[in-house]
């Protein structure tokens, strides 16, 4: 991919879109995991562009959801994209190449990026518009080539108001993307003879190829033969439909890197989410955020992943992990719900309904089933029976537990932190324990059993002498 290391990225992102009855700026809506707008910068960044800057809304300024070194360039008044171009005149005239994208057009890839660039360097253009080529070019404004097809003529709007498209132009299926390379310093030039005399009173960026051509430019097209590119966001009808679209690209990415995703249609996988090869996706699943997955990990199905790092070999069927790591070969669920920083080192087990946070579990250590691990530091091939809990609250402060390599808890144990559990020591069954258990030791803290001889009988006579008593 040829790097766009000369040019300049302009992204229009000033429009609010009404119908997307939000408070949140449209731009701003996410797209598996990432803001619409964040999509044509990472496209942009990622095909190396020199510069990339916002034009935004000062009504809703995003600038501060920007990524670091994005600049943002004010649209003082919503007067259309040319007026978007004219507020960005000092970079564009300072620029060698300018692309100009949209922010609510998400699905733009690198790679067009790239050749959209060499296309206009090759034919020395003023001007290069991305085309494609529509089944149903709907609303789209259609491209008017010359006679021999070789030059952009104009772009005429698929509406019906003067100078609008005729009848034969609204048969043509080329339509524009809104994606253009323009030279910066022709740009510049032609830019300030925009006129806004329309119903409208705003300017338009198509507008400005005819100007270009009158001033000797040439103006050329770059047909994408990726019906996307033009899918923009406007409702949340558009916003489910482009989601869709992107889904339905990162899964095929990862599938063809190797990773087997059993159901796609029943998986949800985030765009910054990395999988090695040979890892299994059952259905049911959501894998969100800065996720990372191991090779050789089967995970589902129905497990939702949120910005977590599993290792190699890992199997986490049913089950829902939050900002953890887990390490290689673990085991965790089914029915396990791991909160934030809760760490397992390699061949470690959260097991059937346990709840770990804030917590370290050595490696090779088991906390088999239906426990609570909070604020812990649980040391090598310790085993935690059923019901084992850690008390980490004091209705203050949480208080931290330590449970020592080899250490065993009997079923029902609680900790009362903080209490530490030396190394191989043990607790019994039922026992509260709210004292240091020294190395080696048994820690048991519970009533003594009674046995009550003819208990039964005695219950049921006391039931039959209320009865009589009625």
């Amino acid at each position: 991919m040829r790097a766009v290391s000369a040019a300049t990225v302009l992204i229009m992102a000033a429009g609010q879109g009404t119908r997307m009855k939000s408070a949140v700026p449209k731009v701003l809506h996410p797209v598996c995991g990432r803001a619409l707008v964040a999509w044509p910068i990472a496209a942009a960044q990622k095909a190396g562009a020199e510069r990339i800057a916002v034009i935004i809304s000062p009504e809703a300024d995003i600038s501060g959801a920007l990524p670091d070194g994005i600049e943002s360039i004010p649209q003082q008044e919503p007067d259309g994209t040319g007026g978007a171009l004219r507020a960005a005149a000092g970079i564009v005239a300072e620029s060698g190449t300018v692309v100009v994208l949209s922010g609510d057009v998400p699905l733009v890839p690198a790679a067009l990026i790239a050749d959209l660039l060499a296309a206009h360097d090759q034919q020395g253009a003023a001007a290069t518009v991305v085309t494609a080529v529509l089944d149903d070019p709907g609303a789209y404004g259609r491209v008017v080539r010359n006679a021999d097809g070789t030059e952009v003529e104009r772009i005429v709007e698929a509406k019906a108001g003067a100078g609008d498209a005729t009848a034969d132009e609204l048969e043509i299926r080329e339509i524009n993307s809104g994606i253009y390379a323009f030279d910066g310093k022709a740009l510049a030039a032609v830019l300030p003879a925009l006129s806004n005399d329309n119903a409208q009173g705003e300017y338009y960026l198509p507008d400005v190829l005819p100007l270009l051509k009158e001033a000797g430019g040439h103006v050329a097209a770059h047909v994408s033969d990726d019906p996307a590119v033009v899918l923009g966001v406007n409702s949340r009808a558009d916003l489910a439909l482009v989601e869709a679209e992107a889904r339905r690209r990162i899964l095929e990415r990862h599938m063809l890197a190797g990773v087997t995703i059993v159901d796609p249609a029943a998986t949800w996988i985030e765009v910054e989410v990395e999988i090695e090869p040979d890892v299994r996706i059952e259905p049911g699943c959501s894998l969100i955020g800065a996720t990372r997955i191991g090779t050789g990990s089967v995970v589902g199905p129905h497990t939702t992943i949120i910005d977590s790092r599993l290792g190699a070999d890992v199997s986490v069927p049913h089950s829902y992990l939050l900002e953890c790591a887990v390490g290689d070969r673990c085991n965790v669920g089914p029915f396990a719900y791991l909160r934030p920083h809760a760490d397992l080192a390699e061949g470690a087990k959260a097991g059937t309904f346990v709840e770990i946070k804030n917590s370290t579990i050595g490696a090779g250590s088991k906390v088999p089933h239906l426990s609570y691990i909070g604020d812990a530091e649980v040391g090598e091939d310790a085993n935690l029976g059923a019901a084992t809990i850690t008390a980490n609250y004091d209705g203050f402060v949480k208080n931290r537990t330590k449970i020592g390599h080899g250490a065993r808890t009997s079923v029902d144990t609680t900790l009362i932190a903080p209490v530490e559990i030396g190394d191989s020591a043990y607790t019994g069954a039922g026992s509260v324990i709210d004292e240091d258990v020294p190395p080696g030791a048994l820690g048991i803290a519970r009533a003594r059993q009674t046995n009550v001889e003819g208990y039964a009988e005695r219950k049921s006579k006391e039931h039959e002498a209320k009865d009589r008593d009625k």
